[in-house]
């Protein structure tokens, strides 16, 4: 196990300062190669994601014959269990452990959870898809195939919250917003590896590669979340007293809720995030219906949408580490989300690839600095007995929404669609774009709401940068 620490970790730190923009991260306190290390978890909670949202939803459809309303109701499981995260958060903070660790038993249980969900996942799916030598009850299939879904989701849950607030504990204040977008890439890395790497071990597909894929992949992620949790979190020994008091959930939320105006920032978050997912599942199909680009070309968005994200994330970190406002830039982050679903609404009207293109770019870009922007700030209400909590409401409240937003564009989508095919909205308002319009003039409404609810907090964290000169820290937070 040491040998292969020693090896992940050289190969992180050789890599870290000459492609990463946010080697700067490291501090006294957390080196370079420990930071690069602790950043592992993000990898393996990426690589989850795309398994589950990327690649299997396509497999059961398609290769396993598995009905679309089951695959539909499997993906949403991880989605569905999002509010969990907010008291696992609350669990972690004040956790009694016989080796004093508050953070780490809650990362290797989530590990151990999604492991055991990948290791029976794809026997679970062939049950399902009736590939099988004996007659086995559909709901036998059904069962297990949701047991798997669900373990992987509960687990990913854990294991990320836990792992966030962890790195809050090891960061210095003043190197956090860094953290915070080196962890943002990590995610974004594993996810576009896992893709790739998926793609080109299933492109021909058998129901054996299937099964050493998503083994595979199992076993990739405890390898990753053991490197990555090794040595990181010092022991407590006044956390190992079983007398220890732990206050009650319901108090501590209701304590946390009343700090400042919390509740406003998570209306925010919640808001914000859901105008920026609401086009998820249909930016590449407006694409191809409506301005007629081949499936290659579309499938080019994908890395314009990305490489926009890691331009803001980039742009986030050198100026968060200059000491600027994470709610001002969230809130040009919503700002260039305005101008990017504006230029991809014009993009039919003018039929330009080229408006469409920069404003897929410019919704990567708008959503980085969002999502870093509103993590940042959460993590430095994260102070203390909170931090696990704070996290974990973050979490909770931009994988619900952006749920809820993906489902309801498509619906939004498909209803305005038909009611425009049947003429019941005018002889204007007619043809496939209007559908897809509708969606993206409901998401530049959302981020109108979005900067109403931002607003007061940035200027009442105006009013307290005044009276305080340290840049970054809790008296800073809107109260």
């Amino acid at each position: 196990m040491k040998t292969l620490q020693r090896v992940l970790a050289r190969g992180w730190l050789h890599v870290g300062p000459r492609f990463l923009p946010f080697a700067d991260a490291a501090t006294a306190e957390l080196p370079l190669g420990r930071l690069l290390r602790l950043s592992l978890f993000q990898v393996s909670v990426g690589m989850a994601v795309v398994l589950i949202t990327g690649v299997l939803n396509r497999v059961m459809i398609l290769e396993l014959s598995v009905p679309a309303w089951f695959v539909a109701l499997a993906v949403a499981l991880p989605l569905m269990l999002a509010p969990l995260r907010v008291l696992i958060g609350f669990r972690s903070d004040y956790h009694i452990s016989v080796l004093g660790w508050r953070r780490v038993p809650y990362i290797w249980t989530g590990t151990l959870i999604q492991f055991g969900g990948l290791s029976i996942m794809p026997f679970a799916l062939l049950v399902l898809s009736g590939d099988n030598y004996h007659d086995v009850p559909a709901i036998v299939g059904q069962g297990a195939a949701a047991a798997a879904f669900f373990m992987v989701g509960i687990g990913l849950h854990m294991a990320q919250t836990a792992g966030l607030a962890l790195a809050t504990d090891l960061a210095p204040a003043e190197a956090r917003p860094r953290v915070v977008a080196l962890l943002y890439v990590m995610l974004l890395l594993g996810m576009v590896v896992s893709a790739l790497a998926f793609g080109a071990l299933l492109a021909d597909f058998n129901a054996v590669k299937l099964i050493r894929v998503i083994q595979g992949a199992a076993v990739v992620t405890v390898v990753f979340n053991v490197v990555a949790l090794w040595q990181q979190e010092v022991r407590d020994p006044a956390r190992t007293d079983p007398a220890r008091p732990r206050p009650d959930f319901a108090q501590t939320w209701r304590g946390f809720i009343s700090q400042g105006r919390v509740l406003r920032l998570l209306v925010a978050i919640g808001l914000g995030t859901a105008a920026f997912s609401m086009q998820d599942i249909l930016l590449e199909p407006y694409g191809g219906q409506i301005l007629g680009l081949s499936v290659s070309a579309t499938t080019v968005l994908t890395a314009l949408l990305a490489g926009g994200t890691l331009i803001g994330l980039g742009l986030a970190a050198g100026r968060l580490g200059r000491g600027a406002d994470p709610l001002r830039l969230a809130g040009w982050g919503a700002v260039a989300g305005l101008a990017a679903f504006a230029l991809v609404i014009l993009a039919a009207p003018l039929n330009s690839t080229l408006l469409f293109r920069a404003g897929t770019a410019l919704i990567g870009f708008g959503g980085g600095l969002f999502a870093v922007g509103t993590l940042t700030a959460i993590m430095a209400l994260a102070e203390g007995a909170h931090r696990g909590i704070a996290l974990g409401a973050w979490g909770a409240v931009q994988a619900c929404c952006a749920g809820g937003a993906i489902a309801l564009g498509g619906a939004v989508r498909d209803v305005v669609s038909q009611l425009a095919d049947t003429g019941a909205l005018g002889p204007v308002l007619t043809g496939p774009a209007i559908g897809y319009g509708a969606v993206y003039h409901l998401e530049i409404l959302l981020l109108f709401a979005t900067l109403i609810a931002l607003g007061p907090l940035a200027r009442a964290r105006d009013g307290r940068r005044a009276e305080s000169k340290n840049r970054f820290g809790l008296a800073e937070f809107p109260g």
